[in-house]
């Protein structure tokens, strides 16, 4: 009889500890990206998002590659991550990923403040085609000034998402040509 209530105790554990699956996360903590549902944005344990949560957001990953676009007819250049979205060319380039805009324009004229210094305000993204709604969005404005042309950096990426050393890059490699 003993060695029955040995054995029955041994099985309840091992079949109790095959039931949890050996994880500690909560339900809220983990990815639902392979079931095709959200990746939430909170952190586990309240540490750095991982690379996968960072890409969800919108956050451009440390690692990212940057590319360097050369408008000879504008007359600039500038580092731009990899793999966005272009649309235009010359005196009006635009690119994109998310929630993330890089736009440069060029035209005529003086720099309102001075050279390469930044400004930063608030607005509303264009409305998402599919759901309608717009995000508030965090935009840096740069304005470079040389012989009588002025460029004008914007970088805008929605609230919360941190992309403050990607934008700073971004903005310290614009030069004129």
């Amino acid at each position: 009889m003993k060695k029955l209530v040995i054995l029955a105790v041994i099985l309840g554990l091992a079949v109790a500890g095959c039931g949890s699956g050996g994880s500690s996360e909560s339900p809220q903590e983990t990815s639902e990206a392979a079931t095709g549902g959200a990746v939430p944005t909170e952190t586990k344990s309240g540490g750095v998002p991982s690379e996968a949560e960072s890409l969800a957001t919108g956050d451009i990953p440390d690692n990212q590659e940057f590319l360097t676009y050369t408008d000879q007819p504008a007359g600039y250049s500038i580092k731009y991550p990899a793999g966005w979205a272009r649309t235009g060319n010359g005196n009006d380039v635009t690119f994109r990923e998310k929630g993330n805009v890089v736009h440069i324009s060029v035209h005529p004229g003086k720099a309102k403040s001075g050279s390469g210094e930044k400004k930063t305000l608030t607005r509303q993204s264009a409305p998402d085609p599919v759901t309608g709604k717009s995000l508030p969005l965090l935009v840096d404005i740069y304005e470079y000034e040389k012989g009588g042309k002025v460029a004008v950096l914007e970088l805008s990426t929605p609230e919360g998402v941190d992309n403050v050393d990607a934008y700073r890059m971004i903005s310290e490699s614009f030069e004129w040509r």
